[in-house]
């Protein structure tokens, strides 16, 4: 259950009404004024909650839970107990994510001002709404949106560009960039500081200037304490709609399309591009100057050496296509059993 004093109850809304605004459909029309008074997982719901249903794995919960409604696939509705209210939908994932936010909607609205302790160069230019937390620096040339939300000791860079509706986390800081609108960036994060070029030389490395941009697209969210280095003369882009979780670094000259997905703790390094919707699941790593095709799916720790065409999926270090990784496993295994019996 939410806490709270960190997300306050909501508004009580029926089933029906509920199954409307998320693009799902009920089981029962004739259960459609039950009403929902909050979210809790499978294992702790009780009347009023509404909970859901994706992963096969908690199918004992599913069959238990006290829940007023569950969100699932219509295939797994015979799975459910009696008695619950059923809100089917093709990615009961996708309509619970809606459904969390519709109850709890996000806290976007800033509270115009700039806070004492702040400290905005005169030279910078601030768009109406607002919210300047104290700590917060901005510096000379600087442009910030409409209704924009600088977080404590954050820092805004001269000339740093900044969308309409963007959130800058606490401790942020931001050079060299430009961010398009309703850009969320976590507490941390560090975009268009100098990307890692040098040439080296036995008397000792000299450092490239790193003389381009960072470019956020809209919607683009960044998790806590990632890194966007600036591109060396090429710009580093990031596309519109893109996630980026927690402590993922990207580097100098990098593409990532729109509404690509990097899992935490993630690596791009210099000059490789990502297409349009591909995913670099935890810990994983892209070599510089790689393309990674439009839907390519790269599994956690591995480790990309090579292009990556269009759709496909990649395991292991050096990654291969995932069938061919899984065969090789199977046949370690079998290496590895027949070597410890002939040791007996």
């Amino acid at each position: 259950m939410p806490d709270p004093r960190f997300f306050p109850p909501p508004e009580p809304i029926e089933v029906g009404a509920l199954a409307g605004r998320i693009g799902a459909e009920l089981a029962d029309e004739r259960d459609s004024s039950r009403r929902i008074t909050g979210i809790s997982p499978l294992d702790g719901a009780k009347a009023g909650d509404l909970s859901f249903f994706d992963n096969r794995r908690y199918a004992a919960d599913l069959a238990a839970t006290g829940a007023e409604a569950i969100i699932l696939a219509p295939a797994m509705a015979p799975r459910a107990p009696d008695g619950a209210a059923l809100v089917r939908s093709d990615n009961p994932y996708l309509a619970f994510a809606r459904a969390t936010r519709l109850l709890y909607p996000p806290v976007r609205a800033p509270q115009p001002g700039v806070a004492a302790g702040a400290l905005v160069d005169p030279a910078a230019v601030l768009g109406p709404g607002c919210q300047i937390d104290p700590g917060a620096v901005i510096g000379a040339g600087a442009e910030i949106g409409v209704r924009c939300r600088i977080h404590a000791n954050a820092v805004i860079g001269p000339k740093v560009v900044v969308g309409d509706d963007c959130a800058i986390g606490a401790g942020a800081s931001l050079s060299h960039c430009i961010l398009g609108k309703r850009v969320v960036l976590h507490p941390g994060v560090r975009v268009g500081q100098d990307g890692f070029g040098f040439a080296m030389s036995a008397a000792g490395h000299e450092s490239v200037m790193q003389l381009g941009r960072a470019i956020l697209g809209d919607d683009v969210e960044v998790g806590a304490n990632s890194t966007i280095d600036r591109g060396s003369g090429p710009d580093t882009v990031i596309g519109a709609g893109a996630r980026i979780d927690n402590l993922v670094q990207i580097g100098h000259n990098a593409r990532i399309g729109r509404n690509c997905v990097l899992v935490a703790q993630a690596g791009v390094a210099g000059s490789a591009r990502m297409a349009d919707s591909s995913v670099l699941a935890g810990q994983a790593a892209v070599a510089g100057h790689l393309r990674i095709g439009a839907g390519a799916r790269i599994a956690a720790q591995s480790g990309v050496m090579r292009d990556v065409p269009a759709g496909a999926e990649m395991c292991g270090s050096p990654a291969r296509p995932k069938r061919q990784f899984f065969r090789l496993v199977a046949l370690w295994d079998r290496q590895l059993g027949a070597r410890r019996t002939a040791d007996r």
